[in-house]
């Protein structure tokens, strides 16, 4: 089940709630978070219940070795270690990272040997278990932060639902133990809160609108454009830059919709998962980009790769090496794929291009930026999306095939592209005007129950008094969404494959 099906938000969701907070109301505390825990993994064996015992198992060992070294430097001060702190540590990196590379890069890595050295190995074709990247990051940062002694003595349950709850399970966002843990042992997360119901189902419509409406849409335009460049077709100016620009607005919508989703479904149970997006395509510059995108594995990167390779403490070709080398595993981290280390190359030569232009004190007006901007993650997205590098650049060389605009007669509608053909006509101009006119409704709702409209600070408004008025917008919100939930077909979530 999906966060945007009618099964998550009429029946799972509901019951895990309803379950929490009664046997939290009957002091049954202990028993509460375990309901949290075993509705998570239920939400994670639904999935694949094969694949449960690898999450089970990748808990009980990680809390096991975090244990160890969060005693060991403890002990630290007084000389007493029982055992050296860098070797399990390294044990540790390595049985996680072995796990997932495993799992995500044994069929990658099969496939190039044979390519390289014709050596006719038998792919093992591995099924990806979902969310194993990110409860594996996850857990990396909990035993490097044990070995630096910067984690508690934390009890099994709230480690345990610390990696298992569910609203961030699957595609994140990625979560550190200092921000979650004081919340899983406050007493204050307990007792029913309606003012977090609210923003919660708020949110969560948010969310769900983003997904159905927005981003499902959109994946129409970009399928059809780059499988006619997975066919081996050629796409014209019109037709590649819809395809690029549809799937830019897809991915967007429909990872930062689920990011919105389970920080609603989150707070449904008082707990503040971190802010995973900030409008990132507003950015005037990459690095300003790389600070709205992901932010939670933008964090992760810079503190667990980028700063121990030396930071932007080292010389300058150094720091350019770290900046390449983060973000080529970054890229790689999204997948096996040769595509994804070309992504993630061309950010990291971006990020050293930038860093070479703001170092000389150069600058550029603030519209030029942003356009330069766009257009660059715009351009680096095709290779994100392509299945290979062939199919890429044809969408790319299709975009700057301006000779299909300048032969284009005048007032020639070019119905052979496929801008102009059936899937545009059918769907984007039939659907156009509705689209609009929903899509002002629903950001109409946000200002009015946000309170921004005639208020000066909106998040103590909502936080505020007027919770009836604010409960009603929500509610209706929801009730949008839901309506194109139950007649919309849902696709997966983009990054579950990640």
């Amino acid at each position: 089940m999906i966060f945007s099906s009618p099964k998550f938000i009429l029946l799972f969701l509901p019951i895990a709630f309803l379950g929490y907070f009664f046997l939290n109301r009957n002091r049954l505390i202990l028993a509460g978070k375990a309901w949290l825990v075993i509705v998570s993994l239920f939400f994670y064996a639904y999935w694949n219940i094969a694949y449960l015992p690898l999450l089970l198992g990748s808990i009980l060992f990680n809390f096991a070795i975090g244990m160890m070294l969060s005693r060991n430097s403890a002990c630290s001060t007084s000389g007493r270690l029982w055992f050296s702190s860098r070797f399990v540590l390294a044990g540790g990196i390595a049985a996680n990272l072995a796990l997932l590379g495993y799992f995500k890069y044994a069929d990658f890595l099969v496939d190039n040997i044979n390519s390289v050295f014709n050596a006719g190995l038998i792919s093992p074709h591995i099924l990806l278990p979902l969310g194993i990247s990110f409860f594996t990051f996850t857990q990396i940062a909990y035993l490097v932060d044990s070995y630096r002694g910067e984690t508690g003595e934390y009890d099994f349950l709230n480690y345990a639902l610390f990696v298992t709850f569910f609203p961030h399970l699957i595609a994140g966002p990625i979560l550190h133990h200092r921000e979650m843990m004081s919340q899983f042992k406050s007493r204050w997360t307990l007792a029913i809160r309606y003012r977090n119901i609210a923003l919660g189902l708020f949110i969560f419509s948010i969310g769900l609108f983003k997904k159905v409406v927005i981003a499902d849409t959109f994946a129409i335009w970009a399928n059809a454009g780059f499988d006619v460049a997975d066919e081996g077709s050629s796409l014209d100016f019109f037709s590649a830059w819809a395809a690029s620009l549809s799937y830019t607005f897809q991915l967007y919508f429909d990872f930062s919709g689920y990011c919105d989703m389970a920080i609603g479904a989150a707070l449904l149970f008082n707990i503040w998962l971190p802010i995973n997006f900030n409008s990132p395509y507003q950015a005037l510059n990459i690095q300003d980009f790389w600070r709205r995108w992901h932010i939670t594995l933008s964090r992760y990167l810079r503190d667990y790769l980028y700063i121990p390779l030396g930071g932007s403490r080292c010389s300058t070709p150094r720091v350019c090496f770290n900046l390449m080398a983060t973000f080529i595993l970054g890229g790689l981290w999204h997948g096996a794929s040769w595509m994804f280390i070309i992504w993630g190359a061309l950010h990291g030569i971006a990020l050293v291009a930038y860093r070479a232009w703001s170092g000389s004190g150069l600058r550029m007006p603030k519209a030029m930026a942003w356009l330069l901007t766009f257009n660059f993650i715009n351009i680096s997205w095709v290779f994100f999306r392509a299945s290979t590098l062939d199919d890429a650049l044809r969408v790319i060389w299709g975009m700057m095939d301006i000779n299909s605009v300048i032969n284009l007669p005048l007032l020639q509608v070019p119905t052979s592209s496929l801008v102009w053909g059936g899937w545009f006509s059918d769907h984007l101009l039939r659907w156009l005007p509705v689209g609009l006119a929903s899509n002002l409704f629903c950001f109409t709702m946000i200002l009015l129950t946000l309170g921004i409209i005639g208020q000066k600070n909106s998040f103590e408004l909502m936080m505020g008094g007027q919770g009836a008025i604010k409960l009603s917008g929500a509610l209706l919100l929801f009730c949008i969404a839901m309506y194109f939930t139950m007649v919309t077909t849902s696709s997966i979530f983009l990054y579950f494959n990640f």
